[in-house]
């Protein structure tokens, strides 16, 4: 079973130019939800040699919550993560949109 391992970062936005204070949970930018492929492994491991920027695919609401698809622009690896607590809500239920009319 794989463990997420909390690492606590700050980092800028490669796309927007946020500012971005970590809890160490934070994998993408709450602003315009774009994050970097720098996970291998386990969430957290910051062991990828990749470094692409990951772009929002798509959203899925359930269970009360946002889950976002990611696909890494470098290397085309897919994978989903839990919304966060700073998400901007707008542009998570823009993403579901338009995934929900394709």
């Amino acid at each position: 079973m794989k463990h997420f391992l909390r690492v606590k970062e700050d980092f800028g936005c490669e796309v927007c130019g946020n500012t971005v204070i970590g809890d160490g949970y934070t994998d993408h930018c709450p602003k315009c939800l774009w994050g970097k492929h720098v996970d291998k492994d386990i969430p957290g491991d910051r062991a990828s040699e990749c470094g692409g920027l990951l772009e929002p695919i798509s959203a899925l609401y359930q269970n009360g919550r946002f889950k976002i698809t990611y696909k890494c622009q470098s290397c085309g690896y897919i994978f989903r993560v839990r919304e966060g607590e700073e998400d901007d809500r707008k542009q998570l239920i823009a993403l579901a949109r338009e995934a929900f009319a394709e």
